[in-house]
């Protein structure tokens, strides 16, 4: 076959999502806080856009004003886009402004510099707190170490993971503080003569200065000794938990209390009473000094009963209310003065302008759509309580709006929901469910809030198996195999009913 080259025409059709629409999906998924940063953003980069102050004398637009239309791509929206606010009674064209000049200098038409400073204000931003590694080397420098101590103290801070264990053992510690030694005797010309190295001795005697420091428990190596460590603190005799920690860990862990009791020359009671002492001890005790950021939730709806009806807000009064510029649309209708590149400045500007006010509309209208399909569906669970939740799917919430699954994803992503019941998260009132013998069917968050109270209730001494809730579960109506009450006991961190059992 000879090669060479050839030309042909293919008719095809091919489907691209346009970038706004990226931009409408994103802030479906944004929380509370990232919109509002998000917005607040929007606002300082595009002069079309501006902010409606609460006290403002035209947030109403006339039925007759009339507004740039948006482009083609807003069609994707199924909320118009509002009417813009009237001008000022002055006429922005009647005033002694060059446009064309403001339009290249940045668009600043705020007016002197004095007046923009009395309307500026300041955000409470957090301040970072020192971490565990910057509260040890604060407490080394109360203690009267010397500086061969210091540096071997600060070796050993820095094997220190967040959840206060030593990460390494003495001799990888003195394997590598040693081989800084050596270069520094490289460097300094001192490698004649012998080396000042670090040795065990040094090394056990700075750890249990470390293991002195606050938190209790701190530059422990494993679990056991951070437990010690922690018994060591604390006043009255505690002789009994250090010897079954010491000396019977393993059984501890299994629960084994009578042959605990058995090798200590102790009676069961005794033996679990120490333990439950232990089960008070704190496992990881760097995170008390935990330099992570709290994490605080604001409810994007609220849910309020009024007058016996459960009503669906927008919790948005902290999201900044932007619509269009009507000084820049005014300015934006007179072409002739500005250049092709200006007015494709202009043109982008004002588009993305109303396609944000459009995805904020259209963002509002889906969240309170999703929110109150939920209310009608779970109204039993805001009724009576988590064992009336219903199975839900986002499937079915997508088809009973009228939009996709994916769009139904977006809007209950990291969304929280404030409620007679507690601040929930959207996902929450989502779970899959099991059938009755009444032929309805119950969510698997509400089986798992019986399990969790039958649990509660049981007779410590006496307390139930899997095999005993799946009985308890059938009077009730509710077919559940004993794998799946085990599954749903693990999720709720309930342990096994040997191990729950009380002497």
């Amino acid at each position: 076959m000879k090669a060479g080259l050839s030309q042909s025409v293919r008719l095809g059709q091919e489907l691209k999502i346009n970038p706004r629409l990226y931009q409408a999906m994103d802030m479906l998924t944004m929380p509370l806080l990232d919109l509002q940063q998000h917005l607040k953003q929007e606002l300082l980069v595009n002069p079309f856009l501006e902010l409606i102050e609460d006290d403002s004398d035209d947030e109403t637009g006339d039925a007759d004003d009339e507004t740039e239309e948006s482009p083609t791509e807003g069609e994707a929206f199924e909320v118009p886009l509002e009417e813009a606010a009237p001008a000022p009674e002055t006429d922005p064209r009647s005033q002694e402004t060059d446009w064309e000049e403001i339009l290249l200098d940045g668009f600043d038409v705020s007016g002197p510099r004095e007046d923009r400073e009395e309307r500026e204000y300041t955000e409470p931003v957090s301040v970072s707190h020192g971490g565990l590694e910057d509260d040890l080397r604060e407490q080394l420098d109360l203690l009267s170490l010397t500086p061969r101590q210091r540096v071997l103290a600060d070796e050993f801070i820095g094997n220190i993971n967040d959840d206060g264990y030593l990460a390494c053992d003495l001799d990888e510690i003195l394997r590598g503080i040693n081989a800084e030694v050596e270069r520094s005797a490289e460097a300094t010309g001192r490698d004649s003569g012998p080396v000042p190295y670090f040795t065990p001795a040094e090394a056990d005697e700075m750890l249990a200065i470390i293991q002195r420091l606050e938190p209790p428990g701190v530059g422990a190596r494993d679990l056991r000794e951070c437990l010690l460590l922690q018994l060591r603190e604390l006043p009255g005799d505690h002789s009994l938990a250090r010897r079954v920690l010491a000396e019977h860990f393993e059984e501890l862990i299994a629960h084994r209390w009578a042959e605990i009791a058995r090798r200590v020359g102790s009676t069961a009671a005794e033996v679990q009473h120490a333990a439950d002492q232990i089960a008070k001890l704190n496992p990881k005790p760097g995170f008390t000094r935990s330099e992570t950021p709290d994490g605080y939730v604001i409810p994007d709806l609220v849910v309020e009963k009024v007058d016996g009806q459960y009503l669906v807000f927008l919790n948005d009064t902290n999201i900044p209310r932007l619509r269009l510029s009507r000084v820049y649309q005014e300015m934006a209708r007179d072409r002739k003065k500005f250049t092709p590149e200006h007015k494709e400045f202009i043109a982008s500007k004002l588009n993305a302008a109303q396609w944000l006010v459009q995805a904020i509309e259209q963002r509002r209208q889906t969240m309170l759509k999703v929110m109150h399909f939920i209310v009608d569906r779970q109204r039993d669970f805001f009724e009576k309580g988590v064992q009336f939740l219903k199975p839900l799917t986002l499937r079915e919430v997508a088809d009973v709006i009228g939009m996709h699954e994916s769009t139904v994803s977006r809007v209950t992503s990291d969304k929280y929901v404030q409620t007679p019941r507690g601040v929930l998260p959207l996902k929450f009132f989502f779970s899959s469910g099991i059938a009755t013998a009444g032929g309805e069917d119950m969510s698997a968050r509400g089986i798992k809030d019986k399990i969790d109270k039958l649990v509660k209730d049981e007779d410590p001494k006496d307390p139930l198996t899997d095999q005993a809730i799946v009985e308890m579960l059938e009077k009730e109506g509710i077919r559940i195999a004993r794998r799946t009450v085990a599954k749903y006991r693990e999720q709720l961190r309930v342990l096994p009913a040997r191990m729950r059992k009380r002497v």
